[in-house]
């Protein structure tokens, strides 16, 4: 059967099945929007029951509502969100991984319509209940997230929220949700040198990575050892390029200092069974003296004269000079120390709820803001998403409204 006679068969079955369902030739509309919507909130078809009551509250006018009717599948939170989260969590932006406690605290955290900011810096985590019957929650393996999974664990019922320090053993201060959880230390406190933790975590909640950033009039005076001043012997390339970055990323990663990944190397080189270290007060790093991990110090020779990083304080030069425009909340210092202050910096800003709102919008219409009418939708969900306690529920049903009749 062509593909073609089987678009037109589906086309007929649903009309058909409007019919049975009661609704006019003048309905008709309001329930195919309903099946668009349902099958792009969920990724399935819905009952006919459920289709009725959709296009019911379509044809009167509450198209939100109606997504939110589709909202309370299952699915919605096992398929849609999970694979809209997943790419995030590892550096490869990778949607085809298992479920992990990254992934689950923002099912759960949109779940429950909490504060979607408080994903980058609050005490939080979500677990799989004790009646789910899977494996307890460890600080060295994904098992409990992949048995959730692999049993098909229905996520709406069987997550619980818990404070991140409680199940991780994290000091409540050290912790900053996502940053902190296993999968999010895995994927980019991993070697390196924390920069990727900082990269990423613009990249994804900010939707902008540093290419946009670059400002070469903000003071390089933070910027590590390990980057060359002179690269291929000429300073030019430095000045014109390497400082446009480092200049405002090393201030505002030197918030991670006390992070790492750790793992037996020679047991297991991919580090996939390795836990996120901190070095807590009074702990020592062998190799700088201080709590600052090792590899803030590494390659030091490259740039002797340097910042040598003494400690996790953090300060946004970004808030002047062109990154203005990322709207920091003039509340907030712009200065501090860890990663939950500095997450909360990035947070708290107009890119962060914008970023949020445009990513659900590709999501749910399968495609960006192309044109005028595009744009003003964002930017009026930006507002409700603000106006809402940052809602990102809220954000899937109206971009579902707005899009139900493409």
């Amino acid at each position: 059967m062509s593909f073609a006679t089987k678009t037109r068969g589906a086309l007929v079955g649903a009309l058909i099945s409007a019919a049975s369902l009661g609704f006019s030739n003048a309905h008709a509309g309001e329930f195919e929007q309903a099946k668009r919507m349902h099958d792009r909130l969920v990724g399935a078809p819905a009952t006919e029951s459920v289709l009725e009551q959709m296009a019911t509250l379509i044809a009167s006018g509450n198209g939100v509502q109606a997504a939110r009717v589709a909202m309370d599948d299952e699915r919605f939170y096992s398929v849609t969100v999970k694979n809209w989260v997943t790419p995030w969590t590892n550096r490869d932006e990778d949607v085809f991984r298992p479920l992990n406690d990254y992934t689950a605290t923002v099912i759960g955290v949109t779940r429950d319509e909490l504060d979607f900011r408080r994903i980058l810096y609050d005490n939080i985590l979500y677990v799989g209940s004790s009646a789910s019957g899977v494996t307890a929650y460890s600080n060295s393996n994904n098992n409990h997230y992949e048995q959730l999974e692999s049993r098909g664990i229905n996520l709406r019922d069987n997550l619980e929220l818990r404070s991140q320090s409680e199940v991780t053993g994290l000091p409540a201060d050290a912790t900053s949700g996502v940053i902190t959880s296993r999968a999010g230390a895995r994927a980019f406190f991993f070697a390196g040198t924390n920069r990727a933790m900082f990269r990423f975590t613009l990249l994804n909640h900010l939707c902008n990575d540093l290419e946009q950033m670059q400002d070469p009039a903000r003071s390089p005076d933070r910027i590590r050892q390990d980057v060359s001043r002179s690269p291929g012997g000429d300073s030019r390339v430095f000045l014109n390029n390497c400082v446009s970055c480092h200049s405002g990323m090393d201030p505002l990663a030197q918030a991670y200092a006390y992070y790492s990944w750790d793992f037996d190397i020679a047991a297991d080189p991919t580090g996939e069974d390795g836990q996120i270290d901190y070095h807590g007060p009074g702990e020592v790093d062998p190799v700088t003296g201080t709590r600052v991990q090792e590899k803030y110090l590494i390659n030091g020779n490259t740039f002797p004269f340097g910042f040598v990083t003494p400690n996790d304080d953090w300060d946004n030069y970004w808030r002047e000079g062109v990154n203005q425009v990322i709207g920091w909340d003039e509340s907030l210092p712009g200065t501090g120390s860890g990663a939950k202050s500095m997450n909360m910096e990035l947070a708290h800003s107009d890119a962060f709820a914008s970023c949020q709102v445009t990513k659900v919008f590709n999501t749910v219409c399968l495609r960006p803001p192309v044109d005028s009418a595009d744009r003003n939708q964002v930017s009026s969900m930006v507002t409700s998403f603000r106006n809402t306690n940052y809602n990102i529920k809220q954000v899937f049903a109206e971009t579902a409204d707005y899009c139900k009749g493409e």
